[in-house]
């Protein structure tokens, strides 16, 4: 199981999730910082010129995230994609080392939840799917499959046209041996509305989506 996690990406979390239906309330600064930081998350995770850069930027724009939500510790928004660095930051740690960056990540999108669990499109209830499948589970760590289902079909409900986390569950699916279910979510992936205002995103995943797909199809 933990080699599971090593193995495979965790967010996806996190990033890539679309900034519609944020709440009005939140002040526009921290808003312009939450997307500085999505678009450096999305050129780091995704595009080849920048995966191969030192580790440290990733945990530069960690640093930034920490900065931001600590500041504004009532924004649901930073909170959550505090959460989704810190994971991407866990996987590419890699090791027991990891452990403790994605329990300060499951802390974060907790907190998330508590402020405003709908914001981001249903990216919190995703991303906390996404950390409870693949992290090891007890006695190492929190990964629980129970909560993962859970957690997904939230997301579900909330964006059920959504790009990633139809993607996010047809991955799930794809590991628990459900492959016929998780190719009709990852069609759905394919068939989802284009995130226009995050292009980097919406390449990355789809490329992702479809190599999962070629692989269902030839399974």
């Amino acid at each position: 199981m933990f080699r599971k996690f090593l193995k495979v990406t965790l967010l996806p979390l996190i990033f890539f999730y679309s900034m519609a239906g944020v709440a009005d309330v939140v002040p526009s600064n921290v808003m312009d910082e939450v997307k500085q930081i999505q678009t450096r998350w999305a050129q780091l995770y995704f595009l080849s010129e920048y995966k191969n850069k030192n580790y440290r930027e990733l945990q530069e724009l960690a640093r930034n995230a920490n900065r931001l939500s600590s500041t504004f510790p009532d924004s649901a928004e930073a909170l959550t994609w505090d959460g989704i660095v810190l994971s991407t930051l866990a996987e590419k740690k890699g090791g027991v080392g990891a452990l403790s960056l994605v329990r300060e990540a499951l802390l974060k999108l907790e907190a998330a939840e508590q402020i405003n669990p709908t914001v981001l499109d249903g990216s919190i209830f995703a991303s906390l799917a996404t950390l409870y499948s693949k992290v090891p589970g007890w006695p190492l760590s929190f990964g629980n499959d129970k909560k993962a289902r859970y957690y997904f079909k939230k997301a579900l409900e909330v964006n059920p046209d959504g790009l990633d986390i139809n993607y996010f569950y047809a991955e799930y699916l794809t590991d628990n041996d459900e492959d016929a279910l998780a190719l009709e979510y990852v069609e759905k992936a394919l068939n989802a509305p284009a995130l226009i205002s995050r292009p980097v995103a919406d390449k990355g995943r789809r490329q992702q989506a479809m190599k999962l797909r070629k692989m269902l199809i030839s399974s």
